[in-house]
């Protein structure tokens, strides 16, 4: 077998995590892939994968890969080198991206974009579930906040600024909190995919420290969470895209704004193997032109965080 063949199929039974997955993604079965890894760890004379119900990859394996992904890129970049711009811009583009920041923003940017694109097929999952590029086979994801795995490569678009948010009725009848100490003497509305537990993490003098807040309401949905402040149900964490809109009407108050927590960067991540294709690189730099930096959902209140130094 071609031994650029042999890397791809490697390199996507890595990142496939299984060869029934890999076998779907090639088209091919999984004995045929099966085979083919037994055939490639021969002619090496070293395992590269440890079998069992959870597939491993060896030491060797790990070496392999990364040769694998950076020579295989190499070759792609070659092809780009020769190819119009405009005529790579055609196939299928599978995007992963929030929802709760889809809903106003990143939805009609992805719109505009497939829109300048005909030759270009885009399945969008818009969800704000936690999505795994290795096991899920999208192209790219747009996510907000701390990136975890060190495998997938992230290319930073901006500030993913979070806020405490409260309703001017809620702080009216329980008062506005002066020290993060006294959290635990309110009500906490809850994003469940980041603080399940009632725990917030708040920067106080440049330190990270834990703070306790009762469980009034939690939600896996940015917007429900939202409404729920709006509607004077506690104090929440708020990311600036649902937040701002509110506070500039007044519907929402900001409270103890030196303690901000930190939300991270808004991130495109892709796969190692994937490496940054046209296709990919045109997507990214058009949010990037699209969202801005500080991003666009600030402009209403772009007095109120320079005024509070976020």
């Amino acid at each position: 077998m071609n031994k650029f063949v042999e890397m791809q199929l490697f390199v996507t039974v890595v990142d496939a995590g299984s060869m029934s997955e890999a076998a779907r993604r090639l088209g091919t079965t999984k004995s045929v892939v099966s085979e083919r890894l037994q055939q490639l760890e021969r002619r090496l004379g070293v395992p590269l994968l440890v079998r069992g119900r959870k597939m491993g990859i060896t030491d060797p394996g790990q070496t392999f890969y990364a040769h694998c992904v950076r020579i295989l890129a190499q070759v792609c970049e070659a092809e780009d080198a020769v190819l119009d711009a405009q005529a790579s811009m055609r196939g299928q583009l599978r995007v992963a991206a929030p929802m709760a920041a889809s809903v106003r923003y990143l939805g009609p940017m992805l719109a505009r974009f497939a829109a300048m694109y005909p030759d270009l097929r885009m399945e969008i999952d818009l969800s704000d579930r936690y999505v795994n590029m290795h096991d899920e086979n999208y192209d790219v994801a747009i996510r907000m906040g701390n990136l975890q795995d060190s495998t997938l490569v992230a290319w930073p678009i901006t500030v993913n600024r979070h806020l405490i948010c409260a309703s001017p009725g809620y702080l009216a009848g329980r008062g506005m909190p002066a020290d993060p100490a006294e959290l635990s003497a309110h009500d906490g509305l809850l994003y469940g995919n980041r603080e399940p537990q009632g725990t917030w993490q708040l920067l106080v003098n440049g330190q990270l420290e834990s703070f306790r807040i009762r469980n009034r309401l939690c939600t896996d949905s940015g917007h429900q969470l939202l409404e729920a402040t709006k509607a004077g149900l506690g104090l929440a964490i708020l990311p600036t895209f649902l937040a701002a809109d509110p506070i500039a009407a007044g519907e929402l108050q900001i409270v103890l704004p030196a303690c901000s927590p930190s939300g991270g960067v808004v991130s495109a991540i892709y796969r190692q193997s994937h490496r940054a294709s046209p296709k990919i690189r045109t997507l990214v730099n058009f949010l990037a032109e699209q969202i801005g930096d500080p991003p666009v959902w600030e402009r209403p209140i772009r007095a109120e965080l320079d005024a509070i130094g976020t």
